[in-house]
């Protein structure tokens, strides 16, 4: 989802892309490089032509039941490829300046009403441990002095699907509630702003390190979908979807959407990064009305 709405800004302003994939494709707009992590490959020409790097590659938290598998895939899916890249890098001549890579601010845990920075004390669930790995992966080809910049994703809001589709899906069929208490808060962000936050790490020079991908605003579970259904012109009278519910059609993966975390984008915002979106009331407009 990152990927596509940031391939578009980078051919707006006259970058080439390429893609790696595990399948070659043809596309008049990107080029398509192959890879196969298991067979540590990486088709010739993909790095050596790059000047960045920006690696958003994962399995989806949220696509299926959390099983061992399941989990095991979603780690691997992140840190095996990380480690492809990082030994590829150390392999080859190439001419990189600089590796942005995304995570998330699924890293503190479930922080409640304590607000999160980058230096704030990380979570231990499972999510939280997943990031970790994340980005202990990542810390690899940053100790290469290669400029290495993270991006802790918050809760994505888009018009063609993600969080947002599930909260307005129900809104639309008058079947829309807050879920559980309603008062985990969301770290949410506009797809464009996120977008064009890592398109600022890659032309900020002085960027590095860690930084938060959220809007300045949180909000809660209950304000986002009240949010929602005023900008679709649709009633809430149903009560709150009970906890014990989600449980059971989720199982442990209810916890992203029963509990919360309150994160701050100060970092990112001092660092010169101007948000577009920053309250809910504003991204939902964008993206809702009139649709």
């Amino acid at each position: 989802m990152i990927g596509t709405r940031l391939t578009d800004f980078l051919l707006e302003r006259g970058y080439e892309v390429s893609y790696l994939s595990r399948s070659k494709k043809e596309d008049k707009k990107v080029t398509y490089y192959q890879w196969n992590i298991e067979e540590s490959y990486i088709e010739e020409g993909a790095i050596e032509t790059a000047d960045y790097i920006v690696h958003l590659a994962g399995a989806g938290v949220a696509d299926k039941r959390w099983t061992k598998q399941r989990k095991q895939v979603i780690i691997e899916s992140r840190t095996e490829t990380t480690a492809l890249l990082a030994k590829k890098l150390a392999e080859i001549d190439h001419k990189v300046k600089a590796f942005i890579s995304a995570s998330a601010v699924g890293i503190y845990g479930f922080t409640g009403d304590r607000v999160a920075f980058e230096d704030s004390r990380l979570g231990t669930d499972f999510l939280a441990r997943v990031c970790q790995k994340w980005e202990a992966a990542v810390d690899q080809i940053a100790k290469t002095a290669l400029r290495t910049v993270k991006i802790r994703v918050g809760i994505v809001l888009n018009d063609t699907g993600g969080a947002l589709y599930e909260i307005i899906k129900p809104i639309k069929m008058y079947a829309g509630a807050p879920l559980g208490n309603g008062e985990q808060y969301m770290p949410w962000v506009h797809i464009d702003d996120i977008s064009q936050l890592f398109l600022y790490a890659i032309e900020q020079e002085e960027l590095e390190g860690v930084y938060n991908g959220a809007a300045p605003n949180p909000v809660t579970n209950e304000e986002m979908t009240k949010i929602a259904a005023d900008v679709l012109g649709k009633p809430l009278f149903l009560p709150n979807v009970p906890a014990f519910a989600l449980e059971v059609m989720f199982g442990e993966m209810a916890e992203i959407v029963l509990k919360g975390s309150k994160v701050s984008s100060k970092k990112a915002q001092e660092a010169g990064y101007q948000f577009k979106f920053e309250t809910a009331e504003a991204a939902l407009h964008d993206l809702l009305a009139e649709k």
